[in-house]
């Protein structure tokens, strides 16, 4: 009998190369590296709270004490009205989820120039490194929710049905930030201007926002330019969902949400089209 011939296996071959023009989501690609995704936010995590002594415990200190601050100066002394409620609960229940929407803007926006060495060495959707800051931030957020918990029990405040309406209001403050930070994160990889402009961008926009007053505040006839800042919806939609009362209306929410939509679509196409420059400019 003759010797038999083993064929070598023929492994498939994956091409790589940079689309032209405006390139597709490709979000199938970025459902396959999905594991990527939540690795790079947990190794996020850890690197944030590494060789700290307090650790997570700063996620607490933060919004207790800036809401210290904002409920006498604001509460006390300004009397901001509060829809009803007891100001320092009013304004940690807003504090908490602006934390979390400009901690996603802070980490996010920058998040292509602290991965600078993984854009060169390696190939993974671009996209998976901001929105990896969108998740990790949750964490965060899920500590902040505890100690809100404990000032509802202190301040005997009951939940309504409302309540089930938080992760929704949850997911529309991570699609506002995701996608502005998208667009910064991307420009930022060619004008490293908008590192030093961030503090200031967000500085403003918080007192822009309804975080230490309701938006009863705003005159009626400004409400309409005053909705068209995404942060307003959910800002006020997570105080509906906790406190059970709020400044939120219904044109409201759908007026942010479409806004945020525009933003995140739009943030994601601009973002794929100039990430072929990423591993030169970086």
């Amino acid at each position: 009998m003759g010797a038999v011939v083993r064929v070598p296996e023929r492994r498939p071959t994956v091409v790589i190369k940079a689309e032209t023009g405006w390139a597709s989501l490709n979000l199938r690609e970025l459902w396959t590296y999905r594991d990527l995704l939540f690795i790079l936010a947990g190794r996020e995590v850890k690197l944030r709270y590494k060789q700290t002594s307090l650790g997570v415990t700063w996620v607490v200190l933060q919004p207790l004490l800036a809401s210290l601050i904002f409920a006498v100066m604001f509460g006390r002394f300004a009397h901001l009205p509060s829809d009803g409620h007891p100001y320092a609960l009013f304004v940690f229940s807003g504090v908490i989820v602006w934390n979390y929407f400009s901690a996603v803007l802070q980490r996010a926006g920058n998040s292509l120039i602290t991965d600078a060495r993984l854009i060169t060495k390696v190939y993974f959707p671009r996209l998976a490194i901001p929105l990896a800051s969108t998740f990790s931030a949750l964490i965060d957020l899920g500590v902040a929710l505890l100690v809100l918990v404990i000032l509802l029990i202190v301040y005997k405040v009951a939940p309504t049905w409302r309540i089930l309406t938080l992760p929704f209001f949850i997911a529309l403050a991570g699609i506002s930030a995701a996608g502005v930070s998208l667009w910064l994160s991307a420009l930022n990889v060619r004008y490293r201007d908008f590192v030093h402009a961030m503090p200031f961008l967000l500085q403003i926009w918080m007192f822009a926002s309804p975080v230490v007053y309701a938006t009863t505040l705003v005159p009626e006839r400004y409400r309409f330019a005053y909705g068209l800042n995404p942060a307003v919806a959910f800002i006020e939609g997570f105080r509906w969902a906790i406190l059970g009362a709020s400044s939120l209306t219904l044109p409201m929410v759908a007026l942010s949400t479409t806004i945020s939509l525009v933003v995140f679509i739009g943030g994601a196409f601009f973002f794929r089209r100039v990430e072929r420059g990423f591993a030169d400019n970086v």
